[in-house]
């Protein structure tokens, strides 16, 4: 949620700027700006709407400073105005500030700098930083150290969650950057240095990153960049390789991110899955989850944290967990179970799962569990991210950068893993050599049978065109295959803003089926197991009333003539295999039926790709 791209270096900081403020557009926004330092004045542009109407304005007029901050806003204090645009100067124009998240008592330090004299140009809470910093300043002799008092001052008296870069146009050789609950990153390049809110933006001319930990400022002097705390002290800085490369990050022959990434499955899964058996055949090998072998083999309870598609990645996981390792599982949102107290027995586990790692309310969900003596882990797929950093234990899902906003390699990866950590419990207790042996060789051949899936997207972008006037859609799953469902219709209305919901087959006769006629399609996800019966009986009770169903179905169960009007077939395949394989088909159909209708896949509107305020 907002980006921010911050550059310090012996070249012209505007194109890497602008490259950055691109490469973090999938993560949501409604307005774009930069600021320069340019000698003796900050020069200033912002723009509503896209990155190129920024890009555009600064066209052969813009500034060659070797300093600037930029940032791409998704509006939470205030309108989409350009007033409320990022950076925000001081109100003596010393300061220039970009700022992620929310400053919870800005209302009171406002009201504070106000009885002072000092006037406000925005509505934002992030003003209120920027002149705070300003006033503290204003208290102390003007010089390098002043500028880190005044930010360190300024902060201490802030409450909520914050990443921020800030310049000071008394120190033209340096930057501040600071987070708490907000992720920001240091890059480390030969000719310049960076802080951004996500590597992504410095890919390609940064080597190295360093991430920051919450209460920690980044000071960029020069060349040289240092670690503290807020009160001065020295961290180390723990500087890693920066792995991704320019073609993770760039669209290569697709159309869109979101495209590339649902194409890109088979070989993100075999990442994921490389390395990750033991030498018998029969077991996962998690290597993030050694030294806690015993408590795993003794948990009597896991609950999992999660928000949006993670959560329903979690709700696949329970019944697979339930079924292989035979221990109750619960899927909590993250968000209330942050705030409830529900009693935790001793031997309760927490997974935590988030793409990002910085999703705000499973963090703190993660840290209400440590409060309480618990075990956790996390499920992610950055490396350095708040999540990987603060929970016991956990798993990377080495899929690469996930760009689009509408989540897709990532779903399936977690879904993967899941099913190894269900498969590592079980063989813990009482899932035999078999067995597991079964589904390792399951797992090892999900990736081909995704791409023989992905091969028959044709198939899928008919169904699209056939059904793309359609404004209300159920979908409808039973057992794993629910959470399923319920994902297919959060990509759709992420993504086409058509109504979709989704339900438990069995249910539909509770009330859903009020909602039969037809202009009503109805997906079925049929399960490949003895169920698959009834579930067809469900699509006959549609067909009954003249709806229209569309039916995803193993190859080798049979629909009666007259129960679909579309049938999609899917490879047979092991079921914890299953939920993964008919996921793909409806992240097309989504895909496709949204850009039938001339909208921006990668940008849904109101929608950003990591939330890190509440």
């Amino acid at each position: 949620m907002c980006g921010i791209v911050g550059y310090l270096g012996s070249g012209v900081a505007q194109e890497p700027l602008i490259d950055g403020l691109r490469r973090l557009e999938y993560r949501g926004y409604d307005s774009a700006g930069v600021a320069f330092h340019d000698g003796d004045v900050f020069t200033l542009a912002r723009e509503t709407g896209r990155v190129e109407n920024l890009a555009n304005v600064l066209q052969g007029k813009g500034s060659q400073s070797s300093l600037g901050i930029a940032h791409t806003r998704w509006a939470t204090h205030g309108a989409v105005t350009v007033s409320n645009t990022h950076p925000h100067l001081s109100y003596d124009k010393k300061f220039a500030l970009v700022h992620n998240g929310v400053i919870e008592n800005f209302s009171s330090l406002k009201k504070s700098l106000l009885h002072k004299g000092i006037e406000f140009s925005s509505e934002t809470d992030s003003e209120v930083l920027c002149n705070l910093i300003a006033y503290h300043y204003s208290t102390l002799s003007p010089n390098s150290d002043s500028f880190i008092q005044a930010v360190s001052t300024a902060l201490s008296e802030s409450r909520g969650a914050y990443g921020i870069a800030v310049l000071c146009l008394d120190n033209p050789e340096m930057m501040i950057g600071a987070r708490r609950g907000s992720p920001l990153v240091v890059g480390i390049g030969e000719d310049a240095n960076f802080i951004a809110s996500d590597a992504s933006a410095f890919v390609g001319r940064a080597k190295e990153a360093v991430f920051l930990k919450d209460g920690e400022l980044a000071i960029l002097q020069g060349s040289e960049f240092r670690i503290t705390n807020q009160q001065g002290h020295v961290s180390e800085a723990v500087a890693q390789p920066l792995d991704q490369t320019l073609e993770e990050v760039e669209l290569g022959d697709f159309s869109s991110y979101m495209e590339k990434e649902i194409f890109e499955q088979p070989h993100a899964l075999q990442n994921t899955l490389r390395g990750r058996f033991g030498d018998d055949g029969t077991t996962a090998k998690l290597g993030g989850l050694e030294g806690h072998e015993d408590e795993l083999r003794n948990v009597d309870r896991i609950v999992f944290v999660a928000c949006g598609t993670a959560r329903h990645a979690c709700m696949v996981a329970e019944y697979l967990i339930e079924k292989l390792a035979r221990v109750p599982v619960e899927v909590e949102h993250a968000s209330e179970f942050r705030y409830r107290n529900s009693p935790k027995s001793g031997r309760s586990l927490v997974i935590a799962v988030s793409q990002s790692g910085e999703t705000l309310d499973t963090l703190e969900a993660v840290r209400e569990a440590k409060t309480k003596g618990l075990l956790t882990l996390g499920i992610t797929n950055v490396v350095g991210s708040s999540l990987a950093r603060e929970t016991d234990g956990g798993v990377y899902q080495r899929v690469g950068p996930e760009i689009g906003v509408a989540s897709t390699k990532a779903f399936s990866s977690q879904v993967c893993l899941c099913a190894m950590l269900g498969l590592a419990l079980g063989r813990m207790r009482d899932l035999s050599p078999t067995d597991g042996s079964n589904l390792v060789e399951a797992l090892l051949g999900m990736p081909d049978l995704i791409a023989e899936v992905l091969q028959k997207g044709e198939e899928i972008r008919e169904l699209a065109v056939k059904y793309s006037k359609a404004e209300h859609l159920l979908f409808l799953g039973r057992q794993s295959l629910y959470p399923v469902a319920l994902e297919g219709a959060l990509k759709l209305k992420e993504i086409s803003y058509a109504h979709a919901e989704g339900y438990p087959a069995a249910e539909l006769k509770h009330g859903p089926i009020a909602l039969i006629n037809p202009e009503c399609p109805s997906i079925f996800l049929v399960e490949g197991t003895k169920l698959s019966a009834k579930t067809i009986a469900n699509m006959q009770e549609v067909k009954a009333r003249k709806g229209p169903v569309i039916a995803f179905v193993p190859e080798d169960i049979e629909i009666p003539e007259g129960a679909a009007d579309d049938i999609f077939r899917l490879p047979v395949a092991h079921e914890v295999i299953r939920p993964i394989l008919a996921n793909i088909p409806l992240q097309l159909f989504a895909y496709h039926f949204a850009r039938l209708r001339g909208l921006d896949v990668d940008k849904p509107r109101n929608l950003a790709k990591s939330v890190t305020v509440e």
